[in-house]
């Protein structure tokens, strides 16, 4: 009876986790959600020629998947976080249909500003330049501790892996601290494993 029960919670504990992995699909990028976190994981998404010249002054974060228990404007409110971009808006300027849909709180994460404006935006820059020569798959997302801000959770770090499409060569693995003096440290995929106690699905 002990085993038919622990079973039963096991099994009722693990459908719950899956469950709250949500799969979103935009097209340009691919999102694993957590209504648990209010968050998402990560983001995935290939990148061929970034850049552009779109005007995004109009754009405003928005959720449109009913699925989601996601961020509103007010949990961000007043609270000094950055709406910090995963699949980088910038990327994808050359067609404001496009850039307009990585303007959703699920494909992004609060950062500080020293982080989102400094470290992250800086390697942003890097890998759109490298993409003009070559194509990109980037995953980026966040590991997150117990901080809050308003009812969405705060990630410790951002992490980001860009790999060569043609070649599956890595030519980028950081580890980003969500601080006011936020900094980056390159490491190998398998120690961001270690970090993230979880696998990174990369092209094979």
């Amino acid at each position: 009876m002990k085993t038919t029960l622990s079973l039963f919670i096991f099994t009722v504990l693990f459908s719950a986790a899956v469950c709250s992995q949500i799969v979103i699909n935009k097209g340009i990028y691919k999102v694993n959600f957590s209504n648990s976190l209010r968050e998402p994981r990560y983001v995935s998404y290939y990148l061929y020629r970034g850049g552009g010249d779109c005007e995004r002054s109009g754009f405003k974060f928005k959720n449109d998947d009913a699925r989601l228990v996601c961020a509103v404007d007010s949990d961000y409110s007043g609270k000094g976080y950055d709406k910090g971009h995963l699949a980088n808006a910038e990327d994808f300027a050359s067609n404001c249909t496009k850039d307009e849909l990585t303007f959703r709180y699920y494909d992004c994460l609060p950062q500080t500003a020293n982080l989102n404006r400094g470290v992250w935006k800086t390697n942003e820059t890097l890998v759109r330049k490298w993409s003009q020569t070559d194509s990109l798959y980037i995953i980026c997302g966040g590991y997150f501790g117990s901080k809050k801000i308003g009812n969405i959770a705060v990630p410790s770090y951002c992490w980001k892996v860009v790999q060569q499409v043609k070649t599956k060569k890595v030519l980028f693995c950081g580890w980003f601290s969500n601080s006011t003096k936020a900094t980056v440290e390159e490491i190998t995929v398998s120690v961001l494993e270690k970090k993230l106690k979880s696998k990174i699905v990369l092209l094979k």
